[in-house]
């Protein structure tokens, strides 16, 4: 995949306040320091990437901005306010939602019931009370509309769908319960590349209707598809924030794998990594 000139990059202006603030976050497990005063930002409208390889801290850094973790020392501000969430639920409800890679569905139950999870819609009262399944139907098919999906039937089941498609059910469910913030886990992981392109395009969709979203990848070329500003995260720092056109390519994967570290041992393997 190469870095796809159609996709939408919110001019956002370097004036503008962030929804969300991590500042100088530090988290400790016992001796173990996960992360060392991080500092990160995201306003509405934009894609901010987090890229970092395999323990530079990003599932940290993710259940910490969503209330899995309280941070040891630091900041985290929603709109301005300083916020101590209790749970991933306090996060949730604050407007911050979290696409894990697992995404948290059940294969054999349909995609409309997975959208819903937890928040089904009912009618009737007392033992006459149902879900109301017109309305999760009509409803999930007209968010997956939104996001360029069109299903054939809302009531199949989740498994049937790609994991791309059933990516862009996890992503429609948290902008439909009002996502300001979406915190998305390496989305592109697994995917092959037409179903990583699909999930690209989502995230442009939810960055034009005003969500900010936080990629986590380790993947530059996907990041720069989307991205308008790149945080390098290594060994729980960051190294660093580049706005899109600041930073090639290359130097955001030399950073990601150590910068100076590999130049080293490029040098002792006699130029062969």
């Amino acid at each position: 995949m190469t870095e796809d000139s159609t996709f939408h990059h919110g001019d956002v202006s370097a004036d503008s306040a962030p929804i969300v603030e991590m500042k100088n976050i530090e988290k400790h497990f016992g001796n173990i320091i996960a992360l060392a005063g991080v500092s990160f930002d995201v306003k509405s409208g934009e894609c901010h990437c987090l890229l970092g390889d395999n323990g530079a801290g990003k599932s940290t850094f993710i259940k910490t901005m969503s209330g899995v973790h309280k941070p040891t020392k630091g900041e985290i501000l929603f709109e301005g306010k300083n916020m101590d969430f209790e749970s991933p639920r306090d996060a949730m409800e604050a407007g911050i939602a979290t696409v894990f890679q697992d995404l948290a569905m059940i294969p054999l139950m349909s995609v409309a019931r997975n959208f819903f999870m937890g928040r089904e819609p009912v009618v009737g009262r007392g033992p006459l009370k149902r879900m109301d399944y017109d309305k999760m139907n009509s409803a999930t098919t007209e968010a997956m509309r939104q996001m360029g999906i069109n299903l054939r039937a809302p009531d199949q089941a989740v498994g049937t769908l790609s994991g791309g498609e059933r990516q862009t059910v996890a992503i429609a469910r948290a902008v439909y319960f009002g996502a300001k913030i979406l915190i998305l886990d390496e989305p592109t992981s697994a995917l092959g590349v037409r179903q990583t392109s699909n999930v690209l395009a989502t995230i442009d969709r939810v960055r034009k209707q005003g969500v900010g979203v936080v990629f986590i990848s380790h993947n530059v070329r996907h990041a720069l598809a989307v991205g308008d500003r790149f945080t390098v995260l290594n060994r729980g720092k960051t190294l660093g924030t580049a706005k899109r056109g600041e930073i090639t390519p290359e130097e955001l994967q030399d950073l990601m794998a150590g910068g100076q570290e590999m130049a080293q041992l490029e040098g002792s393997l006699g130029g062969t990594v």
